[in-house]
């Protein structure tokens, strides 16, 4: 039974990226990194949307990387994670302090 309904907030343009760090002080951010082609990350965004139930307030970023990838490619870059799909990662304070590709994808452990 799904806990949460997700609310995504879609990342569009590198600038996001800029607000999305500034967030990261007042609250811990999430993005997932999705491969709208890619079976395995379809399976993994239904499981982790079935599972994902916030403490906090964690915020939900979404990124497309068939339509994005100069930003998932900054996201890499400025955070010194290395590109996956799919792929989680929590940002705080300004840093990645979390990041889980494929079957690693666990909502449950951001509980």
């Amino acid at each position: 039974m799904k806990k949460y309904k997700m609310d995504w907030n879609r990342i569009e343009t590198l600038g996001q990226l800029d607000t999305i760090e500034a967030e990261s002080f007042e609250n811990p951010i999430l993005i997932f990194k999705h491969s709208t082609r890619c079976f395995i990350s379809k399976s993994a965004l239904k499981m982790f949307e079935n599972e994902f139930n916030p403490q906090g307030e964690i915020i939900p970023y979404f990124l497309d990387l068939l339509e994005h990838r100069d930003i998932s490619n900054e996201i890499a870059h400025r955070y010194n994670v290395i590109h996956q799909s799919p792929q989680v990662i929590i940002i705080k304070n300004g840093k990645a302090i979390y990041d889980a590709s494929h079957e690693r994808i666990d909502a449950t452990k951001l509980d």
